[in-house]
């Protein structure tokens, strides 16, 4: 099997603030599929971390028994591919903790985009052109928000945010995970297909 290349790449699933359908500020619980799901979809595509977003202990408690059962306990016997991906994976407070581990990694700041459903943003990057720098070496911090998606603060913090992932019709709900999915291939995927 061919090793994915790193990309300067990091993401970050956010897990507060984000808001429910009233769109209310609240804090969503870490899930088990979103963490499985995304950490193999960043490893196959070469991401470098996926950073987790909460600030309640009990859920970084919880979430740290699930990493430390793939890494080190009866997980990592029977699946080390399950490993190898979560592997990625880091548990922060805050979105200024990730940010701060970013740039230290990276010796520079990211640029960081949001992803959101709504079509109702004015600094939008198109794929093509974060496709484009990526490829050149720059570094990026794209911010995934559960629940019904990303708190406006956090989408005005960064610097941009990326196109909605839209279907042929009206529903527009994916799972984090697929939407997760989706723009790594668009980002990351061969054009050649």
């Amino acid at each position: 099997m061919q090793e994915a290349e790193k990309v300067k790449i990091d993401l970050a699933l956010i897990h507060y603030p984000v808001v429910n359908k009233n769109q209310e500020i609240i804090g969503s619980a870490v899930t088990n599929l979103d963490l499985h799901d995304i950490s193999r979809a960043a490893r196959t595509y070469g991401v470098d971390s996926l950073y987790v977003v909460t600030p309640y202990s009990d859920q970084q408690e919880l979430f740290q028994e699930l990493l430390d059962h793939w890494l080190k306990g009866g997980g990592a016997e029977y699946n080390a591919m399950r490993g190898e991906a979560l592997s990625l994976v880091h548990i922060c407070d805050d979105l200024d903790q990730v940010l701060a581990e970013v740039t230290e990694k990276w010796q520079r700041k990211p640029t960081v985009l949001a992803t959101c459903a709504r079509e109702k943003h004015s600094v939008m990057w198109p794929y093509r052109l974060v496709r484009q720098k990526i490829t050149g070496g720059e570094c990026f911090l794209i911010l995934f928000g559960t629940a019904w998606g990303l708190a406006q603060e956090v989408i005005a913090a960064g610097d941009g945010i990326l196109p909605p992932i839209t279907g042929s019709g009206n529903y527009n709900h994916l799972s984090v995970r697929s939407a997760a999915a989706i723009i790594l291939d668009r980002l990351l995927g061969p054009r050649e297909i």
